[in-house]
């Protein structure tokens, strides 16, 4: 059975560091052709942290969206979570590239929290610049560690419940099903209906795409709406 995320890295931040405030930071939205970057922020109380969560918590992409969101609701909560929420808009996507878009929305979604934390634990290898706090990276950190995919948790529900607003606001492009990520019926609905002001204009698909000779290499975007 495949070992689900736990306290481990947490633990071992204590260790070093018996006072420290630590906090999860993950991403969603990296890939879609539309929409914003959204970042998570969570503070988890390790003694408090219910069965349902130390049990059942894992990648956001791992998890069924009904489950997502019954682990979403409890973390809001519970009493015992943190949660904050940041997120970068597509100009900004545009203006500094989506991994510094994603950093921004990491820093705005530990400046919302209501308490500071003292020590981030953050999913992935690059280090955000001019974070608030000192910090981990740790590759493929949402299956690793409980806070880390508690973050991932509030991301991807926050953002995909953002783009079935929009799918009301621009009816034809399935965002209501695929939140913005590149599959063909989205493909095929930025030829027939153009672009809108939530689409990501850099990205090199959508530019082929509107073309009309996109190759075929969605297998290159991690496509999982």
């Amino acid at each position: 059975m495949p070992r689900l995320p736990n306290f481990k890295y947490e633990k071992a931040v204590l260790k070093r560091l018996p006072d420290a405030i630590i906090v999860g930071v993950d991403e969603a939205g990296c890939a879609p052709l539309a929409g914003p970057v959204v970042a998570g922020a969570v503070i988890l109380d390790q003694k408090k942290l219910p069965k349902a969560l130390r049990q059942g918590l894992d990648d956001s992409k791992k998890i069924p969206p009904e489950k997502r969101e019954a682990f979403y609701n409890i973390l809001v909560s519970c009493g015992a979570a943190v949660v904050g929420v940041g997120r970068a808009e597509v100009h900004e996507i545009e203006s500094f590239n989506i991994l510094n878009a994603a950093h921004l929305a990491m820093r705005r979604a530990v400046a919302s929290l209501t308490h500071a934390p003292t020590f981030a634990l953050i999913d992935g290898n690059r280090t955000p610049k001019d974070f608030p706090c000192a910090l981990e990276t740790i590759v493929k950190g949402d299956g690793k560690s409980l806070s880390i995919a508690a973050a991932s948790i509030i991301a991807k529900v926050t953002r995909d419940r953002y783009m079935v607003e929009l799918a009301r606001e621009y009816p034809g492009y399935g965002w209501e099903k695929n939140v913005g990520y590149p599959t063909p019926a989205h493909r095929k609905a930025i030829i027939a209906l153009g672009l809108t002001p939530h689409h990501r204009k850099t990205f090199g698909l959508v530019r082929t795409q509107l073309a009309g000779d996109a190759p075929e290499q969605v297998e290159m975007f991690e496509v999982r709406p």
